[in-house]
């Protein structure tokens, strides 16, 4: 049976709510986005290229990478064809949490993450 929309935004509900309750440092959506595009996706991967495929301001990806790049997940090299251009790639820093957050997902679609149960409107019951 196929899963219903209700049923896979509270898998990734309970998984981003175990996500924040860790240690490490919360990521926006955008910063998922762009490590998760660069993680999955063929390459090679530039900021013009991902401002293109996720239809988002240059701008925009280079503040995320900034971060993921603080972060250690990815990592620039320049292109040695075009000086002007830089290549992002994924570290093994970054592999590792986006396989952590991959088990997260994993298990809370096995019910094995615990988290506040919802009602249909989405509020939180005792």
């Amino acid at each position: 049976m196929a899963m219903t929309q209700r049923q896979a935004l509270e898998i990734w509900r309970k998984a981003l709510t175990a996500y924040v309750r860790s240690d490490e440092s919360d990521m926006t959506a955008r910063q998922k986005t762009v490590m998760l595009t660069v993680a999955l996706t063929p390459g090679p991967h530039t900021v013009r290229a991902l401002a293109a495929q996720l239809n988002i301001a240059k701008p925009a990806i280079t503040r995320a990478l900034d971060v993921l790049e603080k972060n250690h997940f990815i990592k620039r090299i320049p292109d040695q064809n075009d000086l002007r251009s830089v290549h992002i790639e994924r570290t093994v820093e970054g592999m590792a949490w986006l396989r952590n957050f991959g088990s997260l997902i994993l298990a809370a679609e096995a019910g094995e993450i615990a988290g506040a149960q919802m009602d249909e409107h989405g509020r939180a019951v005792a």
